[in-house]
């Protein structure tokens, strides 16, 4: 797709994540929702009334519409497989939110298909296009901590189901704390330390159901058939150690979001569910903690800033949040669960470049 060209966008997935899409669309000026689907046509009807311009579809309708060239994928993991591989098929590029499919396999088959139909493939997370892990990376890249050893990402929350009115998904197959939080974690592992060469993990759950708290169905109680607390250790192929705790049965924690610690200096970086936040530098004749000024990363940025980038990347050119990352991480995070599985270590078996850095901007898609 030309860099100059407008791509018109289709949306599949009115639920709760479309809203920060839909706040977001309107000031990219290389992008254009053009029609929005969902498998309930009034959530895709009220889609189109927050955004004029956009025709609500049927999901096939979409997928068929000549004037949709990219397609915005925010079903439930589940479906990420199918919509993406629909969407190839009718010859258009796709995005998706993360995890770029539910399995490794099926991510296999959406980037061969996409490879033979000569379109593209982006997925969440692009939080770490924003000034918070990019300035991390610049720090990193300029010598700040010398050589990386080390770092250490930490997510804990109670579970989703307190706050979410729908969240079967999230304790169902493709989802819990890994394949739910990880791939912000380790996207921005991997943006800031490079690729990983091999993992060992191990995964735990409190409990087999969950109650529902808030919403319509608050009280009922649903199953959990996926490990709820994982734990691992990434070999980078720098050498680097990475050590990840992803919970979704631990209270709080004090711990940094993600920590990097060099030869000459530590880092904390922002939490990478977001795209700023400060990035905290203490090297060795410090005293203390320092905040380091904003030096790279698209500011202001927010969800659909990826789309927009792959929409803006030069044709023969991987974007930054493309299915070669997205995918690597998705083996890394299978691979983990894999390793928890089995009790042995798991090599990676795909290696990705790291993204191209964003300098300091707004990006030339905002208007």
């Amino acid at each position: 797709m030309s860099p100059q060209r407008r791509a018109r966008v289709g949306l599949i997935g009115c639920g709760a994540i479309s809203g920060a899409y839909l706040g977001t669309l309107p000031r990219l000026r290389n992008l254009e929702l053009v029609a929005v689907a969902d498998l309930d046509p009034e959530r895709a009807k009220a889609a189109a009334t927050a955004y004029p311009g956009a025709r609500p579809l049927g999901v096939d309708e979409l997928l068929a519409a000549p004037e949709v060239d990219v397609v915005l994928n925010l079903t439930i993991p589940a479906a990420h497989a199918e919509i993406a591989e629909a969407a190839i098929a009718a010859g258009k590029s796709v995005y998706g939110e993360k995890p770029l499919t539910a399995t490794v396999e099926e991510a296999r088959r959406v980037l061969a298909a996409a490879d033979a139909a000569g379109v593209r493939v982006g997925s969440a997370p692009d939080t770490v296009l924003g000034t918070g892990t990019q300035t991390a990376r610049a720090a990193i890249d300029a010598g700040l901590i010398g050589a990386p050893i080390a770092a250490t990402a930490t997510m804990v929350t109670p579970g989703h189901e307190r706050w979410h009115p729908n969240p079967d998904f999230y304790y169902q197959p493709g989802g819990g704390p890994l394949l739910d939080m990880g791939p912000y974690y380790l996207t921005s592992l991997i943006t800031l330390l490079g690729d990983v060469a091999s993992v060992i993990g191990a995964g735990s759950r409190t409990r087999d159901s969950r109650v529902i708290g808030s919403g319509p169905r608050a009280g009922e109680t649903i199953e959990v058939s996926v490990d709820s607390h994982v734990t691992g250790v990434l070999t980078h192929s720098s050498g680097a150690l990475s050590t990840l705790v992803m919970s979704f049965d631990s209270v709080a924690s004090h711990a940094a979001r993600i920590e990097v610690h060099g030869e000459l200096g530590s880092l904390t970086v922002p939490d990478p569910n977001r795209f700023d936040g400060d990035v905290e530098l203490h090297g060795l004749a410090d005293k203390g903690w320092r905040t380091l000024d904003v030096s790279a990363g698209y500011r202001n940025a927010s969800r659909g800033y990826g789309l927009a980038d792959l929409v803006a990347t030069p044709e023969g050119t991987e974007p930054r949040a493309g299915g070669k990352l997205s995918f690597h991480v998705l083996e890394v995070m299978e691979s983990l669960l894999a390793s928890a599985a089995s009790g042995q270590r798991v090599e990676i078996q795909s290696r990705v470049e790291r993204p191209a850095p964003v300098p300091l901007g707004d990006g030339d898609f905002t208007g």
